[in-house]
């Protein structure tokens, strides 16, 4: 007989066998598995907020639903590792001292007796250790199930979006429509499949609920790749003990978020994170200042709050909005299907004069971008009016943006303002705002 064959006694005995054995196993992964994390979490969270500051919603998402599993599980991994290290210290005590004898302890009889009550034995407090640390390690691994479900709900949200009601392949009207219903049953599933995890099944116990929810159910578990966990899921929900651990860790987790989200304030008016003005200046503004890898840059950089140098060099990152207000400003840039988000750099083209074609056409339509961008964005260093021109870059930390040099060289002495403006189209008319204010200091060599 396999002894693979799950029916077999010897693959029953050899499951045992390992059952008796998996603390060892447990200890091993979670080592490698918290070095790991305490490696990956750091540059995790920096991407995270590099993509929020380039406004790439793709990368935001991914890099947020990577740092969340990474931080439940690296704190559920520390978890078990500390009542392991408990476990091993109290079986080896249970080596040296034996069993509890409350008698030796000379206690009154109030005492006694309670504490016979609530402990029992010490040989049912390392059983009890065994438990919580067996369900915490599965548990660890199913949550990052849970969160990559939830991930793939979004993106099956995002999908519909983007390739059904946005997309071409189909008529306006039947994708405005076809999409719509299953963004609507997308939503609707999802909230009642929370449900259902919430109640523990509450949707599958009753004869007639249950043929409704049965096909939403069939259809989420291949969406939210549950077939891979399942087992895992209803191992737990038959089990009294899994069911209160999952329900105890769940209020931990919310206290946890809400402890990281606090802060101290020192003042009633100031703040480190304040944005630049003609009173303040913020590091996100100066290059000399951004030099780690988790500090972004502003709205616009400038090289330094002291500039003894005849020019002024000024970056400016691109964003999304960047590009919106340019096809605000200029229809004929806008294509006729809007190549963001998401691609494949694979290029499955194999007419070379149609590639060569192509990149000249780009590149005339570059220049004229950037036309478009050097119209909508001027300077003002205190009330004197200066224009900018713009090249695209990427030398500032590896940033795609915009830069130009501006001469400061009649400038007086001292702390001057440097202001970015730009164009805005309200009702017909052209309006120009502040996009951002910088002070610096002029002084010279």
């Amino acid at each position: 007989m396999d002894h693979n064959d799950y029916k077999s006694p010897s693959f029953k005995k050899l499951l045992d066998s390992l059952q008796q054995q998996s603390w060892e196993l447990e200890l091993i992964i979670s080592g490698f598995a918290i070095f790991g994390l305490f490696t990956a979490y750091e540059p995790l969270r920096i991407e995270m907020v590099n993509a929020e500051n380039e406004e790439h919603i793709y990368r935001f998402v991914a890099y947020f639903i990577l740092h969340i599993a990474s931080s439940i599980l690296l704190f559920n991994l520390l978890l078990h590792v500390i009542l392991r290290g408990l476990w091993i210290g109290a079986l080896g005590l249970r080596y040296v001292s034996g069993d509890i004898e409350f008698e030796k302890l000379r206690y009154s009889e109030l005492f006694t007796n309670y504490l016979k009550k609530r402990i029992i034995s010490f040989d049912r407090y390392i059983a009890n250790l065994e438990n919580y640390c067996s369900v915490l390690f599965a548990i660890s691994f199913l949550l990052i199930f849970y969160v990559l479900a939830m991930t793939m709900v979004i993106i099956s949200i995002v999908l519909v979006a983007s390739f059904i009601i946005q997309g071409e392949w189909l008529p306006e009207q039947l994708g405005s429509i076809l999409g719509s219903i299953l963004i609507i049953f997308i939503i609707i599933g999802m909230f009642l499949t929370f449900i259902d995890f919430l109640t523990q099944g509450l949707l599958k116990r009753n004869k007639w609920v249950s043929k409704i929810y049965f096909p939403i159910y069939w259809v989420f578990s291949f969406l939210t790749l549950s077939f891979l966990y399942r087992p895992l899921v209803y191992n737990f929900l038959d089990h009294r003990f899994g069911k209160r651990l999952t329900l105890f860790l769940a209020p931990i987790y919310l206290v946890i978020l809400i402890i990281t989200s606090l802060e101290y304030r020192h003042s009633n008016y100031l703040e480190k994170d304040l944005n630049s003005s003609s009173i303040i200046a913020n590091k996100e503004n100066y290059k000399d200042m951004l030099i780690k890898d988790g500090d972004f840059p502003g709205e616009m950089v400038i090289s330094s709050k002291v500039i003894t140098k005849p020019y002024l060099n000024i970056f400016v990152p691109f964003s999304e909005h960047i590009e919106e207000r340019i096809f605000i400003f200029n229809d004929s840039l806008k294509p006729k299907k809007d190549r963001r988000g998401l691609t494949s750099g694979i290029n499955m083209t194999t007419n070379w004069s149609d590639e060569i074609t192509s990149a000249q056409q780009k590149d005339s339509i570059r220049k004229i971008y950037l036309k478009t961008f050097n119209d909508i964005y001027s300077f003002e260093i205190d009330t004197l009016k200066m224009d900018g021109d713009f090249i695209l870059t990427t030398g500032f930390n590896n940033k795609l943006g915009f830069e130009t040099f501006l001469k400061i060289s009649d400038l007086e002495e001292g702390k001057h303002t440097l202001k970015l403006k730009r164009k805005r189209k309200e009702k017909g008319e052209i309006v120009t705002l502040t996009e951002s204010v910088v002070p610096f200091w002029k002084f010279n060599d």
